[in-house]
């Protein structure tokens, strides 16, 4: 096929790698001009992947529009709060015979949509029913070493999902399928708020056991959220729900996790996000899904307690005894 991988951070060079290795016709968008001259000079993403060779035949361009001309399938791997701005430059053209796949984590702050939700916004002209996600416990640094991985393609429609899996899935990249496209797609964006909750564990000093209930109270509240908007139980119990959760909160590699963690060593947020080369997905996403469950009066206090910290300079010991001591209930 010939795809289009839009974002040349450390995930959308990964994917283009492995695209461009399963034998597609893989172009790599980077916004940057002079980091896309960089990129095709050195072969090799100096600032978000390094150490890793592009392959030669990997294409990598600066131009969207030619990027995005008669593709079969596009990957958005953009970070989520900037998908829009990006989208708008090419929403007049017609997208109805193109596969596009999300591989991005969040919520959009404003509209609470997630990254389908706003492709179907700003593309006037897409195929509902060729819309997917890919997403899943998958760090770019192990994916890029051919580390074996196994992620979940989600669309509504089995059959696009089932292309999305046959195009990325090799010896290395093992690809399951669901029809569970909400579910998918809000998994991976609500595990960053906890992988910051998590990371708030770490530096305060706590231990193994506050990190388990975190992040097993953490699936509780994210299935309530999910099963609001019509997502399967079971889905949060999955590769996009449970094992996503499981990495992004014990990972070295984890961007969400060293925010909370910095945080709760005692740094503040702008110092913390300043001082950052990439995205902390999680950092706009608690806002976003603190909003919705709030519209949809679904109880989730772990990530209640995350933004008191993050935007309420909330004292991060004080907000776990109070999660502590909330009133007496049945685990399920």
């Amino acid at each position: 096929m010939k795809v289009t991988v839009l974002g040349a951070g450390s995930w959308g060079t990964t994917l283009a790698i492995v695209l461009e290795n399963n034998g597609h016709e893989v172009t790599l968008w980077e916004f940057n001009k002079k980091y896309a001259k960089d990129l095709i000079k050195h072969r090799e993403n100096k600032i978000f992947l390094p150490g890793v060779k592009l392959p030669d035949g990997l294409e990598i361009t600066n131009d969207l529009d030619e990027a995005t001309d008669n593709r079969h399938m596009i990957v958005v791997a953009i970070p989520t709060q900037f998908i829009r701005s990006s989208l708008e430059k090419i929403s007049k053209k017609d997208f109805k015979n193109t596969i596009f796949v999300s591989v991005s984590k969040g919520i959009e702050k404003g509209t609470l949509l997630t990254v389908s939700g706003i492709l179907k916004d700003v593309l006037k002209k897409i195929n509902k029913d060729k819309i997917g996600a890919l997403t899943g416990p998958s760090h770019a640094e192990e994916v890029s070493r051919k580390i074996p991985t196994a992620v979940t393609a989600a669309s509504n429609n089995e059959e696009v999902a089932k292309i999305i899996q046959s195009a990325f899935m090799n010896s290395y990249f093992r690809v399951y399928y669901t029809t569970d496209l909400i579910g998918a797609e809000l998994g991976g964006a609500f595990k960053n708020v906890i992988a910051i909750a998590a990371g708030i564990i770490d530096g305060v000093g706590f231990g193994d056991n506050t990190k388990a209930a975190i992040m097993t109270r953490a699936i509780a509240e994210i299935t309530r959220l999910g099963m609001e908007f019509g997502a399967r139980r079971e889905t949060f119990a999955g590769l996009s729900g449970m094992g996503d959760l499981i990495v992004t909160c014990m990972s070295k590699h984890s961007r969400n996790r060293y925010v909370g963690e910095q945080i709760g060593k005692g740094r503040k947020l702008k110092e913390i996000i300043a001082s950052m080369k990439m995205v902390a997905e999680g950092v706009e996403t608690c806002r976003s899904v603190n909003e919705l469950a709030a519209k949809h009066q679904v109880d989730i206090p772990i990530s209640k307690a995350v933004y008191d910290v993050l935007y309420n300079e909330a004292d991060p010991q004080m907000i776990t005894y109070e999660l502590m001591t909330r009133e007496m209930k049945p685990e399920y």
